[in-house]
C-alpha cells in the first residue's frame, strides 16, 4: 500500500532524486526557468515556492531569523550564489503576492522518447 507516501520518485535511489531536485531548483532561480519533463517539474515545483516563502517570511523577520532562515536555504540549496539572488532578487518581487510563485507551461512531447516536456518558470511578481 501507498497510503501517505509524498514525492514522485522518477526512477532514482534516494540520493540521486535528492541531488536532481536540488540541481532543478537551483536552476530554476538562477535561470528564473527550466525546460524539463512534467513529472520533474511536479516534485519540484512545491520545494521551489516553500524556499521562496522562507525567503519572504527571513526578509520580513529581524536579523537573527533572518540568517536562519538564509541558512535553512542554504542547507537546501547549497549554492550561496543561488541563495543570495533568492533572497535579495526573486523574494522581494512576490512580497505582496500570498503564493502560486510557479507556473507550468505545457511544450509537447521529447521527440526521442516522447517525454511531456514543460516549461517551469517563476511568475511576474
Amino acid at each position: 500500500m501507498r497510503h501517505r507516501v509524498a514525492g514522485y520518485k522518477l526512477s532514482r535511489t534516494k540520493d540521486q532524486r535528492i541531488a536532481l531536485r536540488r540541481n532543478l531548483v537551483k536552476q530554476l532561480f538562477e535561470h528564473e526557468r527550466i525546460r524539463t519533463t512534467r513529472a520533474k517539474a511536479e516534485a519540484v515545483r512545491g520545494q521551489a515556492e516553500r524556499l521562496i516563502t522562507l525567503a519572504k517570511r527571513g526578509n520580513l523577520a529581524g536579523d537573527a531569523q533572518m540568517v536562519h532562515a538564509r541558512r535553512l536555504a542554504a542547507a537546501r540549496l547549497a549554492d550561496a550564489d543561488a541563495v543570495r539572488k533568492l533572497f535579495d532578487d526573486i523574494a522581494p518581487r512576490f512580497e505582496s503576492r500570498p503564493g502560486g510563485y510557479t507556473r507550468i507551461i505545457k511544450l509537447g512531447l521529447r521527440s526521442g522518447d516522447a517525454a511531456e516536456m514543460v516549461l517551469l518558470e517563476l511568475v511576474e511578481g
